[in-house]
């Protein structure tokens, strides 16, 4: 999967502000993983490759 490095990146800062005491960057980073994973999915195709940008 070719975007998968960006799900690792959204997983880290997630990781990081709950560490830090950032709740909002937390929860926003949450969101954004969730979005990012729908989307990511959604992207692929019956093959599982992804379809060009």
């Amino acid at each position: 999967m070719r975007h998968a490095w960006i799900l690792d990146v959204l997983a880290d800062l997630r990781t990081y502000a709950e560490a830090n005491q950032l709740p909002a960057i937390a929860v926003a980073a949450a969101q954004s993983l969730e979005v990012a994973e729908l989307e990511i999915a959604a992207a692929q195709n019956s093959d599982g490759d992804l379809l060009p940008d």
